[in-house]
């Protein structure tokens, strides 16, 4: 099942949808009680998404009128998530060109949920603040249990789903500064979407293909096979200090080909276009401008 929260140009409140193709079923449509979004879904588990999706997809089967995506509106595909947790240098092309080291454990960091926003959007930053402003595509995991101390072999269990991020990051703030929080935490700093896909539609996620597209060229491309630690590596590992709440995104790290280490550098301008791709789930597309 693909996912997304949508709305209808005018409305102030986006309401989640299951998404077939180019159209969306807004479940509150169909059902007098609907989860309210995927945060709500997610957290009354397992049996709740099976009622939503027999429920759903018997509605469309059943001839339930729906929406044309392009008629529609997206906001970030998980919306209350408890925690967003960033994976740092988890693929050594990254590391290696912004002079990362690779440590022996994963670099492991914040991103603040105002950061959050969705496919289309137009993602601003004050130019007097930040002039180096860069693209990172990264596939991000949503936790679907609780994950507490879980081992490599059974981690993918607790996934629920997968989006796609884009982890907008103002380098200039980056490496004058001791942490990384607040230089990728920029209001709209966060693209994900356009759909959260449950983990049964995408199978193995180190066999994936992101790609990052600024303006028309290509600057990342590459395969989730690349990373330094796995998906289930990457949650056994953050499982044994914390458990992982239902709903957590998980944004897994950036391949090579980041605007900073470019010759020239290549950085997001005002009215420049991003897109990040990645096989399975979608394309999403950030529009930017400076203020």
């Amino acid at each position: 099942m693909k996912f997304a929260h949508l709305r209808v140009e005018g409305q102030s409140v986006a309401r989640l949808a299951l998404v077939q193709e180019d159209a969306a079923l807004f479940l509150d449509e169909v059902m007098d009680d609907a989860p309210r979004d995927l945060q709500d879904l997610i957290e009354k588990g397992q049996e709740e998404v099976d009622r939503v999706r027999a429920f759903g997809l018997g509605a469309i089967q059943g001839g339930a009128s729906l929406t044309q995506i392009d008629e529609l509106r997206h906001a970030s595909a998980v919306l209350r998530p408890p925690q967003i947790i960033a994976i740092g240098a988890n693929y050594a092309a990254h590391a290696s060109e912004l002079k990362l080291r690779s440590e022996t454990a994963a670099t492991v960091f914040s991103l603040w949920p105002n950061s959050l926003t969705g496919h289309g959007s137009t993602v601003t930053w004050p130019s007097d603040l930040a002039t180096q402003v860069d693209y990172e595509a990264e596939l991000g995991v949503i936790i679907g249990r609780p994950a507490r101390r879980v081992s490599v072999a059974n981690a993918l269990d607790y996934v629920f789903g997968y989006t796609i991020v884009n982890d907008i990051t103002a380098r200039d703030l980056q490496f004058s500064e001791a942490q990384w929080s607040r230089c990728k935490s920029f209001d709209g700093f966060t693209p994900t979407g356009p759909v959260v896909v449950t983990a049964d539609e995408i199978g193995d996620p180190q066999d994936l293909w992101l790609t990052t597209h600024v303006d028309g060229r290509i600057l990342q491309d590459a395969s989730s096979g690349d990373m330094v630690r796995t998906v289930a590596e990457i949650i056994a590992f953050l499982s044994t200090t914390s458990t992982l709440l239902p709903g957590t995104l998980i944004s897994t790290g950036s391949p090579g080909g980041a605007g900073y280490s470019r010759k020239p550098q290549v950085f997001l301008r005002d009215g420049s276009t991003v897109t990040v791709s990645i096989d399975k789930i979608g394309f999403l597309t950030s529009n930017c401008r400076e203020i």
